[in-house]
């Protein structure tokens, strides 16, 4: 069954710049494992400095299977330092997707 992730990251001020290099990095890497089927990195406006994330797996193996990989663990180490406060995930099942072109 699809899973869908939504993500929202908030850097500290000061590190807003690095968080979006290493959020970008985060996303190309991921878009490789073999169950993603999405991984989409939004931007808020200046004044929220904040990031959201649309990830899609297709199934829950594929979530743990990213929960272990080697760039999302590096980046869960990394982030520690980077975030004003922690990363809040919300998971949900899809029932009615566009078809993916």
């Amino acid at each position: 069954m699809t899973i869908a992730l939504f993500a929202t990251v908030h850097p500290l001020p000061e590190h807003r710049d690095a968080t979006e290099r290493a959020l970008r990095e985060l996303a190309q890497l991921s878009r490789r494992e073999p169950g993603n089927l999405r991984y989409d990195l939004f931007t808020r406006d200046a004044e929220t400095a904040a990031f959201d994330l649309f990830e899609l797996y297709v199934d829950e193996a594929a979530v743990e299977a990213h929960r272990q990989s080697a760039h999302y663990l590096a980046f869960r180490a990394a982030a520690g330092s980077l975030l004003a406060a922690p990363t809040e995930v919300r998971q949900s099942r899809p029932l009615d997707l566009a078809p993916f072109n």
